[in-house]
């Protein structure tokens, strides 16, 4: 059987990025049993919720929904349980002293595959107001309507 090469996405977290800045990124391997990572290369999960914490000097993600595994067994999973996330040291010291100032959370942003292992992409983040949300909305709003009007002007000219 080949080996799978490349990345596959299988779960993002759009509104992390809605209701964050993000600041800093980090890729982290997850601990997982087989059932969630058959369910995932089905496709299956959800981070809408998730977010990540510290306990006992380790980091844990929490929230994240991977269904169980249809042709599991007894040994299937539960599907909202703690996983731990693998970093290393130097990068865990850099996050907590970065989350132990006020105002900053670590969000799972990205699930997926890199030549067939799980790995997350987290974000050292703080959140926005209200203000900011509307005003990156609008940005967007307006260079959708830049693009279009320059697509109807070339279109125009043709």
């Amino acid at each position: 059987m080949p080996k799978e090469s490349g990345r596959k996405v299988v779960a993002t977290n759009r509104k992390a990025r809605h209701d964050y800045h993000v600041l800093d990124t980090y890729e982290a391997g997850i601990a997982l049993m087989g059932t969630e990572v058959k369910s995932l290369r089905e496709g299956h999960a959800s981070m809408v919720d998730g977010f990540c914490t510290f306990y006992n000097d380790e980091l844990w993600m929490e929230g994240i929904h991977i269904p169980e595994y249809n042709q599991g067994s007894w040994t299937n999973h539960a599907a909202r349980r703690r996983r731990k996330l693998l970093l290393h040291r130097e990068e865990l010291v850099k996050i907590s002293h970065k989350i132990r100032e006020s105002g900053f959370t670590i969000v799972p942003l990205q699930l997926y595959f890199v030549d067939g292992r799980a790995k997350v992409e987290i974000g050292v983040a703080r959140g926005k107001k209200e203000y900011d949300k509307r005003q990156t909305l609008r940005e967007q709003q307006d260079n959708r309507e830049a693009l279009r009007d320059m697509r109807e002007r070339n279109r125009r000219k043709e």
